[in-house]
């Protein structure tokens, strides 16, 4: 934002500002519930993401899961466990023919790089889709999706999760506002120990579950996910990298794995500014976050948590006097709210602390409403696109050594 497009939205909304800047509502979100039949979904792919999808699904109101698909039995007896009364199916493409119209959405949570067969099958048999981040392994195979989802004019949905969280929502509201002002440094991980390998029963499984550790197919750390923590700067700033370095290794689980399991990316902005990304499957410490850092305050994002810290110079704006605030070391941070409004105006300002439910929750919400109504999902092929080319870029700026320049022409949909 530049500092006259600054200067207007803020004497338009000065006025206003401590009202806007608590939003979004949580109670005011658009629900499914209300409509004469629920929305019949299909679940493709009941690995680990799809079973936290099925999860999260048994939470909404007003769809129902009417088939779940997975090539492996083992997975499918499991997500069939928790999607009571539904059909299962072990080819994707079986489960469309039978079923017909009496599937209105499919959720496509298969490994990535099975992804475009399932997608295109799916949007060519007429329905909405919504496909899990990134759109896929390589570039070609996302352009070939992005370009299907346009071309079949129905829903479709990439669930890059954080433009439909209704706390970064809200920390976007002040980031647009000009509270962070001359934005000069972006950091951002995703540590979490865990092994990325799965350990198969059936030796003829193996390579089906350990994907994510074959070369040939990963999209690596960078791809799986710093796909989605690229895209939330790509939400907030309206802008895109214009190219990216990256290194990394296998430090800490050697098992003879080529797939590092940490690296480190420095995606270099049109304007000089740099974000600095690193993930770690050998460590937890901070877990996942996000922080924009600028003359006036910091942002810190955490996925079901935000902070705003301020500057001692930063002006007030008279809605601290309600806030929330919590200390780290020697910093203090203004915990952003959704409803904190309404919480506020009860005394329950704490209780609103945090998410109620998984980011996730509200990627399936958005685009199951926008499925039944029609409407935009938060996240489109286009976005899904350009975070994906974004992610791919930087693991093979990881894999190869040397600095990858981002075309723009590869944001495009074919």
């Amino acid at each position: 934002m530049t500092d006259s497009d600054r200067r207007q939205f803020l004497s338009q909304a000065g006025g206003t500002l401590a009202a806007f800047a608590f939003q979004p509502d949580l109670a005011a979100r658009r629900g499914l519930a209300g409509r004469d039949e629920p929305l019949p979904v299909a679940l493709v792919g009941a690995g680990r993401q799809g079973r936290a999808i099925l999860g999260e699904l048994q939470k909404l109101e007003g769809a129902r899961v009417v088939a779940v698909c997975d090539v492996l039995a083992g997975r499918l007896r499991s997500g069939l466990r928790r999607a009571q009364g539904a059909r299962g199916y072990e080819d994707h493409r079986k489960l469309l023919e039978e079923l017909g119209d009496a599937v209105d959405s499919v959720i496509v949570a298969t490994p990535t790089h099975l992804h475009r067969e399932v997608v295109i099958d799916a949007l060519e048999a007429g329905k909405n889709v919504y496909c899990e981040a990134p759109l896929a392994h390589t570039t070609e195979d996302a352009r070939a999706i992005a370009a299907a989802a346009r071309a079949a004019g129905g829903v479709f949905a990439t669930g890059l999760q954080g433009r439909s969280n209704p706390v970064y929502q809200l920390a976007r509201s002040f980031y647009r506002s000009g509270c962070v002002r001359d934005l000069a440094s972006m950091r951002a991980q995703d540590f979490k120990k865990q092994s990325w390998r799965t350990p198969a029963s059936n030796p003829a499984d193996e390579a089906a579950l350990n994907w994510r550790l074959d070369p040939a197919i990963s999209p690596g750390l960078p791809g799986e996910l710093g796909t989605q923590q690229f895209d939330v700067f790509h939400y907030y700033r309206g802008e895109y990298p214009v190219s990216v370095r990256g290194r990394g290794g296998v430090f800490v689980h050697r098992d003879g794995r080529e797939v590092p399991d940490t690296v480190t990316c420095e995606l270099g902005f049109a304007d000089g500014t740099s974000l600095f990304w690193e993930a770690c499957l050998g460590n937890s410490y901070q877990g996942r976050y996000e922080l924009l850092s600028g003359s006036m305050a910091a942002i810190k994002l955490a996925w079901s948590h935000a902070w705003m810290f301020k500057e001692a110079d930063a002006p007030t704006q008279g809605w601290e006097v309600y806030a929330n605030r919590q200390t780290f070391h020697n910093d203090e941070g203004i915990t952003l709210i959704a409803d904190a409004t309404q919480l506020a105006s009860q005394g329950k300002l704490k209780e609103g602390v945090g998410l109620p439910h998984a980011p996730l929750h509200y990627a399936l919400e958005d685009y199951l409403v926008a499925a039944a109504g029609g409407g935009e999902p938060a996240c489109g092929a286009a976005e899904g696109l350009r975070a994906t080319v974004v992610g791919l870029l930087a693991q093979r700026a990881v894999t190869s050594g040397e600095e990858q320049a981002i075309d723009p022409a590869l944001f495009e949909i074919g």
